[in-house]
């Protein structure tokens, strides 16, 4: 691996083409716009892929060249295909990381990792959003004060239907009364998962410079650390004499 962490962000681009109020926000898809902040903390390798693209822009061999993959998706979870859930999710058993951001609670890779429909309530109403640090000894929230208000934001509340988080970082409450667990962490084989709550597309969340940092860092954590094929039981020899390694133990 580099010296830089490889990303590659991932993002539908379909609300942002056929959406005024979208496009107006995220001009350059949201995938440009999580681009911008990365560039901004520097020291990252950034590129972007997008569902239309061939292949969804998602192949074995740029993935092998992936250290963390940042997904977002919302209306065309169906139209990914398995093939494309399953290397992903096959990259992070072997190592990358995963960033799961907003509407991707109920993306095929999310799905397939977490192994629950990852479903929960919802509703848009404009209300604030108050997301509570609970870890603020943790690197992804490093610099990110008690909380984080948002004026407007989409309604996620529980039950949230997920494995019990390896960490759970970030609690969000909502005008309407709800709560959610917004920032969890796994780990998943050799790789690390990390899912942050805010970021609707009719919002400017991911122009709010704390969303951005926890969205940067939670990526710098994900990043792989090891990169290797997980997938494969192999048939080894003994590294010291067996007297007779095919003979039956009878118990």
């Amino acid at each position: 691996m580099g010296t830089n962490p490889r990303v590659l962000i991932w993002n539908e681009y379909l609300h942002e083409i056929e959406n005024e109020e979208v496009a107006g926000l995220y001009p350059n898809g949201i995938h440009g716009t999580l681009a911008e902040a990365f560039a901004e903390r520097g020291g990252f390798d950034v590129q972007t892929a997008t569902l239309r693209e061939a292949n969804h822009g998602v192949t074995p061999e740029r993935l092998a060249e992936t250290d963390v993959m940042l997904w977002w998706g919302h209306k065309a979870h169906a139209e990914v295909a398995d093939e494309t859930a399953i290397m992903v999710q096959e990259a992070v058993l072997s190592g990358m990381g995963l960033v799961v951001l907003h509407s991707g609670h109920m993306s095929k890779p999310f799905k397939r990792l977490m192994g629950t429909h990852g479903t929960l309530r919802w509703r848009e109403a404009d209300e604030k959003e108050r997301l509570w640090n609970l870890r603020p000894d943790h690197p992804i929230l490093e610099g990110v004060p008690e909380y984080v208000e948002l004026a407007q934001e989409e309604m996620y509340g529980e039950r949230f239907d997920i494995p019990e988080p390896d960490e759970l970082l970030m609690m969000s409450w909502f005008q309407g009364g709800e709560v959610f667990r917004s920032v969890c962490t796994w780990r998943r084989g050799l790789g690390r998962v990390v899912y942050v709550r805010p970021g609707h597309e009719t919002y400017p969340t991911y122009h709010d410079p704390m969303i951005r940092r926890i969205v940067v860092q939670a990526a710098a954590w994900a990043t792989a650390r090891v990169r290797q094929d997980a997938s494969r039981c192999p048939n080894t020899t003994s590294f010291e004499p067996v007297p007779n390694p095919t003979k039956e133990h009878i118990i």
